[in-house]
C-alpha cells in the first residue's frame, strides 16, 4: 500500500487506532511531550557537540492535508528539556532537480560534516552536506543520490533513508516504504553508493514481521538493530543480526500504536542513556499531517532484547538527583533492588546499578516530603505498589501510576536516624520486605517496624 492509497482508508484507520490509544487521547500533553510546540515528525537523532540535534519533516508548513511540506527544520537540547529551534536547515528548493514532498529525514555526522539524506517527490532520494549542524547545508552532488527508475530495485517508494556508519567507517543507507526494506553501502565521501542496492529479509515469527516502512538502525554491544514500521497505523518492531547488512531475525515490539497513522522513530544513546524519538499527535489542530515530536527512555534487558516502550505525556529529562540504595535495617546484608520488575531486598547485587535509585519528587505529589525511587539503570520506570506487592513499572503518567510510585519520606518507626516509606494512596501501610520480598502492609509489631524501616546509602 502506498501512501497515496491509503490515504482513501484514513477513517478506517482513525478508528482502528481509537481503541489502541485512548489513554493516549485522554491524557493532555504535559511537561517534555510533546517536545516542541511546533507541528513536525518523523524525527532523526543526531549527537554531536555535547547536543542532541533532532531533524524532522515541518509539518507546520504544509497544508494540513497531506505531507506536502517543502521544508525540514531542526532542533537541538543539552539537557532534553528545553529545546532550541534552529528553523529549517534545508528546503526541497535546494535541490534543482527537486519538486515537491519533504519527506522523513535523517542526519549523519562524519570528518567534520554533517549529511543529510532528504526524500523527495516520492521517488528519490538526495544528500546535502554542511559543517554546520543547523545550517548551509548545499547540494554536493547535483543529482539525487537514490533515484527510482534511474537505479535498478529501489522498490516503488524509496523513501525513508536512515544513514547508519559503523565502527570501522563503513557506512550504509537503509531506505524503502510499501513494505519493500532495501540497503546500499555508502562510499567514503557519504555522497556516493558503492555496490547494488540490496533487500533487506526479516525472518521470524509475529504479528511485528511485516516491514511497512521507516526502517532505522542503530548498533550495540556488537549486535545490529533494525527497528521499522510495521505499516499504516503501524507498531515500532525490532529485528536483530550480527551483521549489517543482515539477515535479520525478528525480536519484538519497541513501540506500539500511537494515535496518528503512521509510525516514524530513531534511536540514539545520549550521555550514556538510550532514547526513543517518535511522533503522534498531541498539539492542538493536529491530525494525520500534522503530528508532533515525542520522546522516551529506551531500556534493554540483560539478554540485549528490547523492553517494550511506554508512551508517556511526561517523557524524558536530565536527572539531577544522585543514585542512592537502599539497605534493609535488620538484614544489613541486603539492599532493595530489582530482578526481571519484581522488587524484592536481596545481598546479590549484581548488576550494582539493580540496586540504586534516585530519590525523586513524588509523581503524584512533591509537597510535604513526598517522593518516589526511580531506577538508575531503567531510567522512567519506578518502584510501585500493584495489590499491595511491589513490581518495577514504567511510568505511563496516569493518575494510579503516580499515586501508586509516591510515598512520604518519614523518621525510620525502628529507628528515627533512618528511613521509612508511607504510601502516598494508603497512608495506614508502609513498604517493607516480608520473606525477603517488598509489600505494602500496615505495620502493627516490632518486627514490622524494623521490616519498614532502611538506610539510604551511596
Amino acid at each position: 500500500m502506498t501512501r497515496t492509497a491509503f490515504r482513501r482508508v484514513a477513517a478506517y484507520l482513525v478508528a482502528a487506532c481509537v481503541a489502541v490509544t485512548a489513554a493516549l487521547v485522554a491524557t493532555p500533553a504535559q511537561a517534555a511531550n510533546p517536545i516542541v510546540n511546533r507541528f513536525a515528525a518523523d524525527p532523526s537523532m543526531l549527537v554531536a557537540n555535547d547536543r542532541m540535534y533532532i531533524y524532522a519533516t515541518d509539518d507546520q508548513g504544509n497544508s494540513g492535508t497531506y505531507w506536502d511540506s517543502d521544508a525540514w527544520r531542526v532542533y537541538s537540547s543539552s539537557n532534553l528539556v528545553d529545546w532550541t529551534d534552529h528553523g529549517a536547515p534545508f528546503a526541497v528548493g535546494g535541490f534543482s532537480w527537486a519538486r515537491q514532498y519533504a519527506w522523513a529525514p535523517s542526519a549523519v555526522r562524519r570528518n567534520g560534516y554533517y549529511y543529510l539524506y532528504l526524500p523527495v517527490d516520492r521517488t528519490k532520494i538526495g544528500v546535502a552536506r554542511s559543517t554546520s549542524p543547523t545550517g548551509g547545508f548545499s547540494d554536493p552532488r547535483g543529482t539525487p543520490l537514490i533515484e527510482r527508475g534511474r537505479d535498478a530495485n529501489t522498490g516503488e517508494e524509496p523513501i525513508d533513508p536512515a544513514a547508519f556508519v559503523d565502527d570501522n567507517g563503513q557506512a550504509y543507507l537503509y531506505f524503502g516504504g510499501a513494505r519493500a526494506p532495501k540497503v546500499v553501502r555508502l562510499n567514503a565521501d557519504l555522497t556516493s553508493t558503492s555496490g547494488a542496492i540490496q533487500n533487506i529479509t526479516i525472518s521470524g515469527t509475529g504479528s511485528g514481521t511485516a516491514f511497512g516502512e521507516a526502517g532505522f538502525v542503530h548498533k550495540r554491544n556488537g549486535l545490529y538493530y533494525y527497528s521499522y514500521s510495521t505499516g499504516w497505523p503501524g507498531r515500532i518492531a525490532y529485528a536483530t543480526a550480527t551483521n549489517p547488512l543482515g539477515p535479520f531475525t525478528y525480536r519484538g515490539i519497541v513501540l506500539d500504536y500511537t494515535n496518528n497513522n503512521t509510525n516514524h522513530h530513531s534511536i540514539a544513546e545520549f550521555n550514556g542513556r538510550w532514547y526513543i524519538a517518535y511522533h503522534r499527535n498531541d498539539l492542538p489542530g493536529s491530525n494525520n499531517f500534522r503530528r508532533s515530536l515525542a520522546m522516551e527512555y529506551l531500556t534493554y534487558n540483560s539478554d540485549g532484547t528490547i523492553r517494550p516502550v511506554t508512551q508517556t505525556s511526561v517523557g524524558v529529562g536530565t536527572p539531577t538527583s544522585p543514585a542512592n540504595r537502599l539497605q534493609s535495617y535488620n538484614f544489613t546484608d541486603r539492599y532493595v533492588r530489582h530482578v526481571d520488575y519484581d522488587a524484592r531486598i536481596d545481598a546479590n547485587v549484581s548488576p550494582l546499578a539493580d540496586s540504586q535509585w534516585r530519590i525523586v519528587p513524588g509523581l503524584a505529589s512533591s509537597a510535604d516530603g513526598n517522593v518516589s525511587l526511580e531506577s538508575v539503570n531503567f531510567p522512567g520506570y519506578y518502584l510501585r505498589h500493584a495489590n499491595y506487592d511491589f513490581v518495577l513499572a514504567q511510568n505511563d503518567n496516569s493518575a494510579t501510576f503516580r499515586a501508586d510510585a509516591t510515598f512520604k519520606r518519614v523518621p525510620g518507626l525502628a529507628d528515627a536516624a533512618a528511613v521509612s516509606f508511607r504510601s502516598y494512596n494508603f497512608p495506614d501501610r508502609y513498604l517493607r520486605h516480608s520473606n525477603y520480598l517488598l509489600r505494602l502492609d500496615p505495620i502493627t509489631d516490632a518486627t514490622g517496624r524494623a521490616d519498614a524501616t532502611f538506610r539510604i546509602t551511596s
